[in-house]
């Protein structure tokens, strides 16, 4: 059986092993492959690993032997579901390998917002320090987050998950949730988006993109939050209307973002975000943890295991 990794840098840039994909057969790794090189290097699979490469309803037509897809992601929207499914080729993704990890970056950028560490830093090696009458200086007001409301726009795996690590940092817990009664959990109080909005102090967004709230953070939303309040997103970039968050930074309508994932990624030259006031920006990491990939690896060779045992797994279509 022939196994292809058409985008394995995502997964593996080079500190994981692929030795794993040799049980099943022989397997070839391509690190990156463009679109014009889809079908001429997925035409010899029998499984086909993929990230990101779209596989659409015309380049599945021009792969005969291709019997399985593993998606080395949670997210499957690059390939035609429906396609796949005619064509009698399950399509297999893989959940919660990043859990912890986007949970700690989560708050890796709350607390570069909060304590601007590497400010302090680079003021530091600056020579202010030295130069100062005091034995101590901030170079802004430094908040305590014990205390303070830590908003969850969707409460699933991840969003549970920074809830823990809030209450660790003793920060009350609002979440809006499609299924409050089911998840229910101590410490955690249910609200209406509107309210979370109103009332957190810090707000981060978890929930999956749809259609219903593709840029459902607009200037409505953001006009309700504390001027003191930061937003956090790493979960899609859609989630938010990016024009309406840069006016609102820079009328200071809230007190900074912190933003790992965009609406288009890699982003396009002119992102209205980059250098935005107050914005951090991070290239879509929250996930990608040593460990998290090693999750994922694992997953997925599971996942090819199961289908040559005949049982097709975290199948999607």
């Amino acid at each position: 059986m022939k196994i292809i990794a058409l985008d394995g840098r995502t997964l593996n840039p080079g500190d994981l092993s692929w030795e794993g994909l040799s049980t099943f057969g022989e397997y070839e790794i391509h690190d990156f492959t463009p679109k014009e090189q889809v079908v001429e290097r997925g035409r010899p699979a029998d499984i086909l690993l993929v990230n990101k490469v779209v596989l659409g309803k015309d380049e599945l037509a021009q792969l005969p032997n291709l019997k399985c897809i593993c998606v080395t992601a949670t997210g499957y929207n690059n390939v035609d579901l429906q396609a796949a499914r005619e064509r009698g080729i399950p399509v297999c993704n893989a959940v919660g390998y990043s859990t912890d990890s986007v949970a700690q970056h989560v708050f890796a950028l709350l607390l570069a917002l909060t304590n601007k560490v590497y400010q302090h830093h680079i003021s530091v090696q600056a020579g202010e320090w030295q130069r100062s009458d005091d034995f101590a200086y901030t170079l802004h007001t430094l908040p305590e987050l014990a205390g303070k409301i830590f908003g969850i726009y969707g409460f699933g795996r991840i969003g549970q998950r920074v809830a823990d690590l809030a209450q660790a940092f003793g920060m009350k817990i609002l979440a809006t949730h499609k299924h409050p009664e089911r998840d229910a959990r101590p410490g955690v109080e249910f609200v209406s988006l509107e309210e979370l909005f109103e009332r957190s102090d810090v707000i981060s967004l978890h929930a999956p993109l749809s259609e219903p709230n593709r840029e459902i953070v607009n200037a409505q939303l953001l006009q309700r939050m504390k001027s003191t309040a930061y937003l956090i997103n790493t979960g899609r970039g859609g989630l938010i209307q990016e024009a309406d968050l840069k006016l609102a930074l820079q009328e200071k309508q809230l007190a900074g973002a912190a933003l790992d994932v965009l609406s288009t990624e890699p982003p396009k030259e002119g992102n209205v975000l980059i250098n935005a006031p107050n914005c951090i920006l991070t290239p879509h990491l929250a996930w990608a943890s040593l460990e998290a990939r090693q999750r994922l690896m694992d997953i997925t060779l599971n996942n090819i295991r199961a289908f040559q045992a005949g049982a097709p797994q975290n199948v999607v279509n």
